[in-house]
């Protein structure tokens, strides 16, 4: 495996502090691999010592895999609300009813893992009912906007071969404009049920839960004719996990505790694009 460094702010000393503390020898050198990324190859087992480090001076620093590269995975599948973009869509259509303290306090326990994705994704759309549809394109337009670094991830993707999809548990209308926006394969989210103009508190179709992400990344990658080993799949919330595990790698990012607990990779302090460096060689 390879220890992988990022963030803007890495100095020398950082690097002199690391060298010390993994014992290398002069001829050992980090190397530098993008403006903001380092790695180190070869490196035969974890140290806490380095990562507490890490952390303490908000520097990206994983132990990678080194079958864990851009050139080998072939599908990338990721969350929407809170991963590839910055709002929960449901909460923001909520604020503008002035529901959002009720909602979003759903939105967090369901993220949480505290109750069922379904049951709350449920109580949240009913909440809804008797909105103006032109209310969605409102926060498409006046409040939808990408994390940073989500551009230079996906081109990244599409500069390696890797497909590329979204999976939300959040509405169709804003995943096909995060799909377009980001020029992304495919898109799979929940279907709004909308009468006269107006939304009913109903969803179409089956609930896209934690079971149904996992389930559209195991179609698409066998349509695909991949492997486990092809495959990564990014995420923040706990109806996240499920769709992680059947993953080789699961990344978290910006995630809740439960999910950074149980994911391959956790990034915390850089963009999406750190996960570019994070698989680079």
């Amino acid at each position: 495996m390879r220890l992988v460094l990022q963030a803007k702010h890495i100095q020398p000393s950082h690097l002199l502090h690391l060298h010390q503390l993994a014992g290398m020898t002069r001829g050992q050198q980090f190397i530098q691999i993008g403006e903001h990324a380092y790695y180190l190859p070869a490196q035969t087992s974890a140290s806490d010592e380095i990562l507490d480090f890490c952390h303490n001076q908000r520097i990206e620093a994983h132990y990678v895999d080194d079958q864990h590269t851009l050139s080998n995975f072939k599908l990338a599948v990721m969350d929407m609300d809170s991963t590839l973009i910055s709002i929960e869509c449901i909460d923001e259509i909520a604020d503008m009813m002035q529901l959002k303290p009720q909602i979003s306090a759903i939105t967090e326990s369901a993220m949480r893992g505290e109750i069922d994705f379904s049951q709350s994704f449920k109580q949240r759309v009913a909440l809804l009912a008797g909105l103006d549809e032109a209310m969605l394109y409102r926060v498409i337009e006046e409040r939808l906007q990408l994390n940073p670094g989500a551009q230079q991830w996906i081109h990244s993707c599409k500069q390696y071969g890797i497909k590329t999809m979204v999976i939300s548990g959040g509405f169709t209308l804003f995943a096909e404009h995060v799909k377009r926006l980001l020029g992304l394969d495919y898109a799979v989210a929940n279907t709004l049920e909308i009468k006269q103009g107006k939304l009913t508190g109903q969803v179409l179709g089956n609930i896209i839960d934690a079971n149904a992400k996992a389930q559209h990344l195991v179609q698409t990658r066998d349509a695909l004719g991949l492997k486990h080993n092809q495959t990564i799949a990014i995420g923040d919330g706990a109806n996240d996990l499920a769709m992680m595990s059947v993953a080789t790698a699961g990344v978290a990012y910006h995630a809740k505790p439960v999910v950074q607990a149980k994911a391959t990779y956790a990034i915390n302090y850089g963009g999406l694009d750190a996960i570019s460096g994070l698989f680079s060689t």
